[in-house]
């Protein structure tokens, strides 16, 4: 078999998320559909759901991140497995696939990863940018940001967020659905940056609980708000429990950036 290793971005509010799921629509599904197609014939995706079990034939591209719905991606990794025999030279790949996607997709790279590679257990770093729109009228043409109408306290979020780099125990800013054995990452860089029109918060991480991020942002708009106190997160870190952290932020602001192995 051949190992296909795509880096795939996409604007994230039109779907269900990353993961396949049921009668939705899904980033996972319409990229597995494009990958299919190219490999078995136009329309093999659709022809694969009606055949018999034995006879289905659909090509499943499995992402790094699982990004929930409405979340976007400049930099999703993803991996899929072709026979040694099929006769497209990898260098094709990227342009044969986009040509059979929505125009809110795009598969910015694609090569060769070694049998054996593993996309989610190798992982060392990811990096996810939250973005907050601060002017006073909603941006109508750019809708991925959170418009939060004014500017908070930036150095009180900058303080809020110094407190939470580090290895930590991330349970209190993990969805209460999310039953990892593990709550500990380790947050290499949490950073508030502005502009003329946006606050973005970037948090680079080893990996991220369920909702993580967007429970560290909705924490520090609290902070920047005066909802909370930047010396209030030992406490909210020590409680190991979401109810003690901020509401959580909504997911349209945010975007995986890049992934690193």
């Amino acid at each position: 078999m051949r190992n296909i290793k795509l880096i795939v971005a996409y604007n994230g509010l039109g779907y269900h998320g990353w993961q396949i799921q049921p009668g939705r629509k899904t980033v996972q599904g319409v990229v597995s559909a494009a990958v299919t197609d190219l490999v078995y014939g136009r329309g093999a995706w659709e022809r694969a759901a009606e055949a018999e079990p034995k006879a289905r034939r659909r090509i499943i591209v499995h992402g790094a991140s699982r990004t929930d719905a409405g979340v976007s991606s400049l930099g999703q990794v993803c991996l899929f497995q072709v026979d040694d025999k099929n006769p497209i030279p990898v260098g094709n790949f990227r342009g044969a696939i986009n040509h059979r996607l929505a125009r809110d997709i795009a598969v910015l790279e694609a090569s060769e990863a070694p049998i054996g590679f593993d996309l989610i257990g190798e992982v060392k770093r990811k990096l996810y940018r939250y973005s907050m729109c601060i002017d006073e009228t909603r941006p109508v043409l750019d809708l991925n940001c959170w418009h939060i109408g004014k500017k908070p306290d930036l150095e009180a979020m900058t303080k809020a967020a110094g407190i939470l780099v580090g290895r930590r125990d991330f349970k209190s800013f993990a969805a209460a659905a999310d039953r990892r054995t593990s709550t500990i990452r380790t947050l290499f860089d949490c950073k508030v940056t502005t502009d003329q029109h946006r606050v973005y918060v970037d948090l680079e991480a080893d990996g991220f609980l369920y909702n993580m991020a967007r429970n560290i942002v909705g924490t520090l708009v609290d902070v920047g708000f005066g909802r909370l106190e930047a010396v209030e997160l030992p406490r909210i870190l020590d409680a190991a429990n979401r109810r003690a952290a901020g509401a959580i932020a909504p997911p349209e602001g945010l975007c995986l950036m890049w992934i690193r192995y």
